[in-house]
Parts: C-alpha cells; sequence; structure tokens
C-alpha cells in the first residue's frame, strides 16, 4: 500500500535566546570600509547566537517541539558544514537525542542550503514507497562555522534550528506536490574552509573567486530557474501565475531585488521580515520562511519555494496550503 498524499509541517522553529543587533558585532569594525558598509546594507537587523552549543545540541531542541507525541519512524538530518567530530555521526547523534531508537536515520547534506530541499524529496519518496513509513522528521540547524558571521560578499549568519514533519495523514499545514532539485559540480569548492593545516579559531569562509560568484554562477542560476520552473509547472498542470509571490532563501535584499527582476516574479514579504529578524539560516531559510508564509495563503493555495546554494544546486518545489 501507497499513499499519494504527503503533508508538511508545522514546522518547529528554535532560537537561542541571545540576540546581536547586526551594528554592534565587534567584527565589523576589522572590515574594510566597502566590506562594512555591504554588512550593514544587507536588510540584517539582527541574529541569535548560539555560544557554545552545538549543532546538534540546536537541532534536538526543534526537533522535540516538533515532535510532540508523534512515533517517528524515520529521522533525516540537514547536515552541517563543519561537524563536531569527523568520523562520528551527527544524525544517530541526534537520534539518540530524541529517543527516536526504532527510526530508520540518515544524513543530507552536501549542497548547500539546498540540502533541505534534496531531504524533502527523500522524506517524501520514502513516505510514498513505505507503508510502514507514516512520520519522517527532517531536521536542520545552523550555527555559524567560523568566528565570523559576515560571507563576504553574500551574507551575514545567524543560529537557530528547524524540525518538519512529513506524514501521510496530518497535521499539516502544506501538501507536498512536486520538486525538482539540479547541481553543477564545476562550483563545488567556489565558497570553502581550508580546516586541515588550521586551528579552528583561524577558519575564515573565503569566496574563491568573487566575480564568478557574483556574475557567472548569478547567470547560471538565472537560466536554471528559467527551466526548471516552467518543467515543474508544467508537469504539474498548473499556469504561470498560479503560484503567488515565490518563497526563498534569505541572503540580501540585494538579493531579493536580483531575483525580483531576474524571474518577474515578486518575492514574498516574510521572506525579509525573517532575514532582518534571523539573518541567514543556511538550509533553515526555507523553512522558516514557509511556516511564516502559512499564516498568509489561503486553503488551496500553491507555494513556489526556490532554492539555490553556490555549491552550486537548486531546487524549485511545489506546495499546496491545506
Amino acid at each position: 500500500m501507497t499513499y499519494d498524499r504527503i503533508l508538511l509541517g508545522p514546522v518547529a522553529t528554535w532560537f537561542p535566546e541571545h540576540t546581536v543587533e547586526v551594528a554592534t558585532l565587534a567584527e565589523l569594525a576589522d572590515l574594510p570600509a566597502n566590506r562594512r558598509e555591504h554588512a550593514l546594507a544587507l536588510g540584517i537587523d539582527t541574529v541569535r547566537t548560539a555560544d557554545t552549543m552545538t549543532e546538534i545540541d540546536l537541532a534536538a531542541e526543534a526537533a522535540r517541539i516538533a515532535l510532540d507525541e508523534a512515533e517517528l519512524d524515520a529521522l533525516l538530518l540537514v547536515t552541517g558544514r563543519a561537524p563536531q567530530y569527523l568520523l562520528a555521526s551527527e544524525a544517530t547523534r541526534l537520534q539518540h537525542r530524541i529517543g527516536a531508537t526504532r527510526a530508520f536515520t540518515a544524513a543530507v547534506g552536501d549542497l548547500g542550503c539546498v540540502s533541505v530541499s534534496a531531504a524533502l524529496t527523500l522524506a517524501a519518496g520514502l513516505v510514498r514507497a513505505d507503508a510502514h513509513c507514516r512520520n519522517v522528521l527532517v531536521v536542520t540547524a545552523a550555527k555559524t562555522p567560523t568566528r565570523n558571521r559576515y560571507r563576504a560578499p553574500m551574507t551575514l549568519l545567524g543560529d537557530g534550528a528547524a524540525a518538519l514533519l512529513i506524514t501521510t495523514t496530518g497535521p499539516g499545514r502544506w501538501e507536498f506536490v512536486d520538486q525538482i532539485v539540479r547541481s553543477e559540480g564545476k562550483y563545488a569548492d567556489l565558497f570553502r574552509i581550508d580546516y586541515r593545516d588550521n586551528d579552528s579559531d583561524a577558519w575564515v569562509e573565503e569566496c574563491s573567486d568573487e566575480s564568478t560568484y557574483s556574475f557567472r554562477l548569478a547567470v547560471e542560476s538565472k537560466k536554471r530557474f528559467d527551466t526548471i520552473i516552467p518543467e515543474l509547472l508544467r508537469r504539474n498542470e498548473l499556469p504561470d501565475d498560479a503560484v503567488g509571490p515565490v518563497l526563498m532563501q534569505n541572503l540580501s535584499a540585494g538579493a531579493f531585488a536580483f531575483w525580483e527582476e531576474a524571474l518577474d516574479r515578486p518575492v514574498d514579504e516574510v521572506c525579509r521580515a525573517n532575514l532582518a529578524d534571523y539573518g541567514h539560516l543556511g538550509s533553515m531559510d526555507m523553512l522558516v520562511n514557509l511556516e511564516a508564509a502559512a499564516a498568509t495563503r489561503a486553503t488551496g493555495a500553491y507555494a513556489l519555494l526556490l532554492n539555490s546554494s553556490p555549491v552550486a544546486a537548486w531546487s524549485a518545489g511545489l506546495l499546496r496550503r491545506v
């Protein structure tokens, strides 16, 4: 027996209590003037800081909220970019922390922000293919991997965690309709941290070629979305105007303006609000925005989720409000 209807949510989020105003970040004083001006013009007012908490500490807090009384059949952890230990298992560490002893457990990662999109595709596939898999929990946490939160020339990072229950019976805020995920390996290490011979206090996120990020990758990303968005809508027999304002990752106010012009589609205001309050949260952005948008979309309305990363990878997801 298989199930055709896949329900998502609500999204459980957990943020550290400590909030910092971006303008007061000490690291900005050490930046060149043009970088400092860029950091202050991103559209990010505050970020949450997790201090000594690990990504798994954050993930466990969100997972417990999402689970409540649900019996878990599968657990998918969207892994961070800097695990606490090499060779150890972050996914089973989380499994143990939340007591999901019987759940099929796996990690999904290596696609940057688009890793959460891959996790949603896998979760939906598990539920559709296995009649014994009724509840899948997707968990992602965000914690800056270096001492600095400013990621030039892109964004500024905040900390937090989110968890999303994928079920066949609800409760759910959204129905998972369809999704397309694509990637391109020639940009695999465009952003990177050289860590092997460096103490973690000396780690720096570096862009190996800013012109490639700002121009070549931007052009490629537009071409990708120009291809996969029509394909997604066409194979679900939906007209171009069926989805309303798009939901996408929260990088900067400038990025929103670029995509609105490039795609000729408005970006949902919840994205700008979450950017201002939390900064960029990696894979978590999509889940935070999806939960916020649930309050503004009518039953039966579609949502188009666009996600990308400088890895590079791209995704377009189609959901329906229930």
